[in-house]
């Protein structure tokens, strides 16, 4: 098994059982929305590297570090989703899309909007479904998703105002093994959305 889905599955392990006790209602939408999270992270983990291989083509080199380590984060997020989803007895599934590939500052702002999009739209009413419905190991999915899309969408906000000095500069950034919360410094002991220790980071560049 992947280290990630390793570290996933054992924090989510004891809400197997609590799976199992819940209605097929309930158990049906907490499945379809994990469904729904798992293919929307599934594509932009393809989106990111897809927008990450035109910034390093445009020059862009520190742009291009930013989008492969949220492409990373992305494929932390749909792993941790597909945990959950056996976990609940099926099989995750994804439709992959050709990502429409502009300009770096295009791709910027099509990334913004996907991420606003995930933050205020997707996963609030996934993250108050898994708590109605009792399931913790999809909430704890969808949050660690949630908390991580928001920094995201500052990172990018942040490249789209200093485009012009990202030019040529080489960058690393970090995401985390468990949950993906991506960062430009690891200025922290514990990571800040799941608390595992800042050595199970990983350094993208």
């Amino acid at each position: 098994m992947i280290p990630a889905l390793e570290a996933i599955v054992s924090l989510l392990l004891p809400a197997a059982v609590v799976a199992r006790s819940h209605s097929t209602g309930e158990t049906a939408a907490t499945l379809d929305n994990l469904q729904e999270a798992f293919n929307g992270e599934s594509n932009a983990h393809h989106r990111y590297a897809a927008f990450a291989k035109k910034a390093d083509e445009e020059g862009y080199r520190q742009v291009a570090s930013l989008f492969r380590a949220a492409s990373r984060a992305e494929e932390i997020h749909a792993n941790n989703h597909a945990a959950v989803i056996r976990l609940l007895g099926a099989e995750p599934k994804a439709t992959i899309e050709m990502p429409n590939v502009r300009t770096t500052k295009e791709n910027l702002a099509a990334a913004i909007e996907g991420e606003i999009y995930e933050r205020d739209k997707m996963y609030p009413p996934f993250v108050e479904e898994a708590k109605a419905s009792k399931n913790s190991a999809a909430l704890k999915t969808f949050t660690y998703a949630l908390q991580t899309e928001a920094e995201h969408a500052r990172l990018y906000a942040v490249a789209v105002e200093n485009l012009d000095t990202m030019r040529g500069k080489a960058a690393t950034y970090y995401a985390c093994s468990v949950c993906g919360y991506t960062t430009e410094k690891l200025d922290f002991l514990r990571c800040l959305v799941c608390g595992i220790t800042k050595d199970k980071y990983e350094a993208v560049s």
